[in-house]
């Protein structure tokens, strides 16, 4: 089975990933696995620093650390078996970098019902399914 699962995770759409959490902690309980859950940040542009208070950054990211680590308590699984990271960067390249770093074996994925615009611009999951160097489970 898989030793090291990683999933993203939005924090801003719970409903998106709470069935790939659930799904991937399935299967770290059913092959004694770890689960690591991680969320990028999105970087913000330089022209709107300006605007935003000089704690902004540290902020952003202790209240999404704090929303994560939130999540991952509600995993089922022992606290021992499951981990979680906030990262700063583009989605896809974040995701697939930590894959890396964490020695994961499969990435699961949630993610939203196709359309148009996922259809012609693509997404998230589509380039990590593309550049993935593990095997990649996209939970609808």
């Amino acid at each position: 089975m898989y030793e090291t699962i990683l999933v993203p995770i939005d924090i801003a759409d719970p409903d998106t990933s709470k069935p790939a959490v659930t799904r991937a902690a399935a299967m770290a309980k059913a092959g004694q696995g770890q689960l690591r859950l991680v969320y990028v940040r999105s970087i913000m542009p330089v022209t709107y620093m300006e605007f935003v208070p000089p704690q902004f950054d540290e902020q952003q990211q202790r209240e999404a650390e704090e929303a994560l680590a939130e999540l991952a308590a509600g995993v089922d699984l022992p606290d021992e078996c499951v981990s979680s990271v906030v990262r700063l960067g583009s989605i896809y390249h974040e995701v697939l970098d930590e894959a890396d770093k964490c020695g994961a074996d499969l990435i699961v994925i949630g993610s939203h019902r196709p359309s148009m615009s996922t259809y012609l611009l693509g997404s998230n999951a589509t380039t990590i399914v593309r550049h993935a160097k593990v095997s990649v489970l996209v939970v609808r």
